[in-house]
Parts: C-alpha cells; sequence; structure tokens
C-alpha cells in the first residue's frame, strides 16, 4: 500500500509551529536552559546502578558459571565501568550545580574520583546490611518461600537497594544522581523512598505499592510496614520572605521494631512513633506516640465531627509487664 503524503500546507504550519515553539525558548526560565549536554545523563546513571547491582546480587544476576576463581575478574568488570560512570556523571552534575554549565575541571574529576571510590570501597559494608533486609523480607512474609524468591520478584528488595547505593551518594552532597537513582527505582517499583531519608537495619516492605517515605524520615532499626504508608510532610516551612525552608525536619521518626499497617499516613518533624508501636490500617496521625503503643483507626459514627472523622485513634499501652 502506498502511503500517504502530507500536504505542502501542512509543511508550511508545522514550519510555523517549530519557529513558535523555538521562539518559546528565548524566556530565560528554567525550562529554556539549553545546557542539556552539560547535565547528568540519566540513561549513563541507570546503567552504573546496574552495575552495582550486579555486583551485590552477581550471582543471581550472572550469566555465567561463577566460581572463587572467576568471581574477582567478573566483580571487577562491574566496578570498573560502575567507577567511570559515575565519576564522569556525578562531575557534570557538580559543574552544573556551580555553573549551570560547562566542561568539569580536573577538581571535579578528582572530586568525584574520590566519592565514588569511598561509596564502593563500602559496599561489601552494605551487602551486609542488604542481608538483612531480606532476612527480614523472608521472616516477615510467610509467603515466602526462600531468599533466592525474594530477591528476583519483591519490588520492596529493588527499591531498597537502589536507596541504600543512592543514600551513600546523597550523605556525600553529590547532587542529582542520587535523586536519579531513586526515581529510577520508583519508577520500577512504585515506592518513593528519598535518597535523604536515613534507614536502619532489617527493613521490610511489604507489597510495597505507593509507600512514600520523606527526605528527612529517621527510621530505625526491624521496621516493617505495608503498601500505601505515606512517612510525609505535615506543612511546608517557609522564612519570612515567604520562601521554602529546605533543610528543617519535615519527615517523621519511626523507632525501632515499629509495624505500620497499609494505608497509614504519618506526617510532621516532629511526630515521633516510639519504640514497639503498632500503627493500624488507615490511621492519620500526626501526634507522637509513646513505645509499644497500639493506634488503630475507628470508623466514624453520626456524631462525629468532620474534625473527628479525620483524625479519629486511640492509642492504648501494650508494655510488656
Amino acid at each position: 500500500m502506498r502511503k500517504a503524503s502530507t500536504s505542502a500546507h501542512g509543511h508550511e504550519e508545522l514550519d510555523r509551529i517549530v519557529g513558535s515553539v523555538a521562539d518559546s525558548y528565548r524566556g530565560g526560565r528554567g525550562i529554556d536552559s539549553l545546557e542539556s549536554a552539560a547535565l547528568p545523563n540519566q540513561r549513563k546513571v541507570t546503567e552504573a546502578l546496574e552495575h552495582l547491582k550486579h555486583v551485590i546480587y552477581m550471582g543471581f544476576y550472572a550469566t555465567r558459571d561463577l566460581n572463587e576463581a572467576n568471581l574477582r575478574h567478573y566483580i571487577g568488570e562491574h566496578l570498573y565501568e560502575a567507577f567511570e560512570l559515575l565519576v564522569e556523571q556525578i562531575a557534570r552534575a557538580v559543574v552544573y550545580r556551580r555553573l549551570r554549565g560547562g566542561a568539569p575541571e580536573p577538581q571535579d574529576i578528582q572530586w568525584s574520583e574520590a566519592v565514588v571510590l569511598e561509596v564502593l570501597g563500602g559496599l561489601s559494608a552494605m551487602r551486609a546490611d542488604l542481608q538483612l533486609d531480606l532476612q527480614a523480607a523472608y521472616e516477615g512474609d510467610p509467603a515466602a518461600e526462600s531468599i533466592e524468591e525474594i530477591v528476583f520478584s519483591y519490588p520492596a528488595i529493588e527499591a531498597i537497594t537502589c536507596y541504600r547505593v543512592a543514600h551513600q551518594f546523597h550523605h556525600r552532597n553529590v547532587p542529582m544522581i542520587p535523586r536519579i537513582m531513586s526515581e529510577h527505582a520508583h519508577t520500577q517499583t512504585g515506592i518513593d523512598i528519598h535518597p535523604g531519608a536515613r534507614i536502619g537495619k532489617a527493613f521490610f516492605i511489604d507489597h510495597g505499592t505507593g509507600v512514600v517515605i520523606g527526605a528527612t524520615c529517621d527510621i530505625g532499626d526491624r521496621v516493617k510496614m505495608y503498601q500505601g504508608v505515606t512517612l510525609g510532610a505535615l506543612s511546608i516551612p517557609r522564612d519570612q520572605c515567604g520562601d521554602v525552608i529546605r533543610n528543617s525536619k519535615r519527615h517523621p521518626t519511626i523507632e525501632d521494631d515499629v509495624t505500620i499497617y497499609a494505608g497509614a499516613t504519618i506526617l510532621g518533624g516532629e511526630t515521633v512513633v516510639g519504640k514497639g508501636s503498632v500503627i493500624g490500617g488507615n490511621v492519620w496521625l500526626t501526634e507522637s506516640v509513646a513505645p509499644h503503643s497500639r493506634v488503630t483507626y475507628s470508623p466514624p459514627t453520626c456524631s462525629d465531627t468532620p474534625s473527628q472523622v479525620v483524625t479519629v485513634r486511640r492509642a492504648e499501652s501494650s508494655r510488656p509487664r
């Protein structure tokens, strides 16, 4: 079948549209920047992340036979690739933060190399932390039949792995790169963990879809949460000029051994969920609760006011005697 040809009028109109869009770039707005060539490359950052995941879970990702004789070689293959990619992309991010464009200078490359080597040097410790996360998933989900099943199929492990890598770069004040990593995991899993959050050992998210963990969250050890949980900000603090205060504590603190069930929302930088507490499904919590509390949602009744309907909850002490 012969392909239909477009008309001369259509081409003229399209040329007019091209000119209109080109003219719109003269506004000097953030969206009008033409320095994209100087920005980090999202694809290369995620490629580096994939190399690191291969190193962390080598036996799960490898397509070749592995043994003690060739393990070092294959780890080296992935780490050298990740090193080169990350040094270049971090240097680009550093220059863009400083100058909004331009080529990296020797000091930028030197700083990037030092950061990447420091993070890669901690991979063995990171693998130990991820083993605890895997074990928490296995012990926390009776449907899990093996650690292998969890690595291969649980979106939470994908999200937590990416978080633990991204957090190390965020902790070292690397711009852009940690968010690219965490948002890649968010896209893949539906779990949104900001790389700035501080999360302890043996962390488990069951099911996971719709979980949001904000940038200034502090989460202790052996915390378990379910799908749809939000650890968010109660409000956005602003200074006297109305500008957002970006370094304030906006998100809650969750202490050790807390369980948070599906759909719960916990908000506010001053909100602390005490050690050993259980937060029930669909709870809306904006106040701190004591250690070993049980917080549940009570369905509204006809006598409830609208404010009561939103925040109805009760905490009962269950501290072991």
